[in-house]
């Protein structure tokens, strides 16, 4: 199988630094958009969706930064890929921008962008922005 294409996109969010840290770092901040539910046991995160379990190993994590997480499955098979969600207030607009860094196969790239898409409008919503 090819090796994974490494995509980014942005997105402005109205909302603090403070809320979005919580939405981003902390499992029940998690649940409440990315996944149905999220478990920590030491570094590694379990994301529960519609009763299936993923699992991403936690690679860094700075609080009103960024964290990023590399899927389990993805290390098992040695590939450096990650998912990292990094945001930073714009000093003109004090908006936030927030982006997404992740790598997909090149065949279910739209189908991943579009999941973030998706996700992100998920947040935004729970955000109230």
């Amino acid at each position: 199988m090819s090796d994974k294409i490494k995509f980014e996109q942005e997105y402005l969010l109205k909302t603090s630094p403070k809320v979005l840290n919580n939405m981003l770092m902390t499992p029940s901040g998690l649940s409440e958009w990315f996944a149905d539910d999220v478990n920590i046991k030491g570094d590694i995160y379990t994301f529960i969706w519609d009763g299936s379990e993923e699992q991403a190993r936690l690679l860094t994590k700075r609080p009103n930064e960024l964290i990023k997480f590399r899927w389990l499955e993805d290390e098992e098979e040695g590939r450096n890929t990650y998912i990292e969600l990094k945001f930073k207030v714009d000093g003109m607009t004090k908006e936030i921008v927030l982006w997404v860094t992740g790598f997909a196969y090149e065949d279910e790239m739209e189908e991943i962008q579009d999941l973030w898409e998706n996700a992100i409008g998920d947040l935004k919503r729970v955000l109230g922005a």
